[in-house]
């Protein structure tokens, strides 16, 4: 791992490979660039493979800030001016996804692809939300009762993964459980759900939602490969994958089998693959 000085904190990095483009790998919540371990070995033999840690998260800084979506963003933002990357090829997962689709509605022309799997590709509602998940994220959202899930329970960590990904090694649960040792350095993970913007609110995290939507409609010719899981209790339902294929232009969309929702920990080899696949296409 790597780290830079950003802002008023530093971002820890991996970098792997050369030559080739460059390829930015970005995680969800509560996990960190731990979580692409298995992706990066299928790209590093031909392209620069870049994997941070996001601000408050893995080994990153904890700056006294919010940790709101558009917080996460400014952090990448100088994070990727920092590093000098000009073209690159983003791939993201759960808010990894949201965060590099924001990244491209904002840079534009300097995104030659995209890879993206149970990530929010637009605003949702309560309804459209997987249902096991709706009653725990209202209490997420609570004050106080997401203080006690989120804080004092660790329930990211110690219940959600093993929820999602049973197959999670106690090895690789402990490198995602050691940033967070006491509840004030689990706000980061907090913060997340009460980001989601679900029935319009919050309504500006909704905003930039909105905002990238309509950058994948307007940009056919950056390619866009969409991993579904397979799942019905998946982010990318059904019905956003119907959305996606009507509003998203030069998209694929790609099964790669029954995975659970951080899809990296269960199928690394497919989507190393698939993003193999992309940057071929891309040359």
């Amino acid at each position: 791992m790597h780290a830079i000085d950003i802002l008023d904190s530093h971002m820890a990095y991996a970098d792997e490979g050369t030559g080739g483009p460059t390829v930015v790998l970005l995680h969800g919540n509560p996990t960190s660039s731990h979580i692409w371990r298995g992706v990066v070995p299928h790209l590093s033999g031909s392209a620069r493979v870049l994997a941070p840690d996001l601000i408050g998260m893995g080994a990153s800084g904890k700056p006294e800030i919010g940790y709101r979506f558009a917080d996460h963003a400014e952090y990448l933002d100088a994070w990727i001016e920092a590093l000098g990357l000009g073209e690159v090829v983003l791939v993201g997962y759960d808010w990894g996804g949201s965060l590099a689709l924001d990244w491209a509605a904002r840079h534009p022309g300097r995104t030659r692809g995209v890879v993206l799997t149970e990530t929010f590709l637009r605003p949702m509602t309560w309804a459209e939300y997987p249902a096991p998940a709706v009653p725990l994220f209202q209490r997420l959202r609570t004050p106080g009762e997401g203080e006690q899930m989120a804080l004092e329970e660790n329930w990211f960590i110690e219940s959600a993964l093993r929820a999602t990904n049973p197959g999670i090694a106690d090895a690789d649960l402990d490198v995602y459980r050691e940033p967070y040792p006491t509840p004030e350095s689990r706000r980061p993970l907090l913060q997340w759900p009460r980001e989601i913007p679900l029935d319009g609110e919050p309504a500006d995290v909704a905003e930039r939602f909105e905002a990238y939507g309509k950058w994948m409609e307007a940009t056919p010719e950056v390619p866009k490969l969409l991993l579904t899981t397979g799942l019905g209790q998946s982010l990318v339902s059904e019905g956003i994958v119907a959305w996606a294929e009507e509003h998203v232009a030069g998209l694929e969309v790609t099964d790669i089998g029954p995975v659970g929702h951080h899809a990296p920990e269960d199928a690394p080899e497919a989507i190393g693959r698939a993003v193999a696949g992309l940057l071929e296409r891309l040359a």
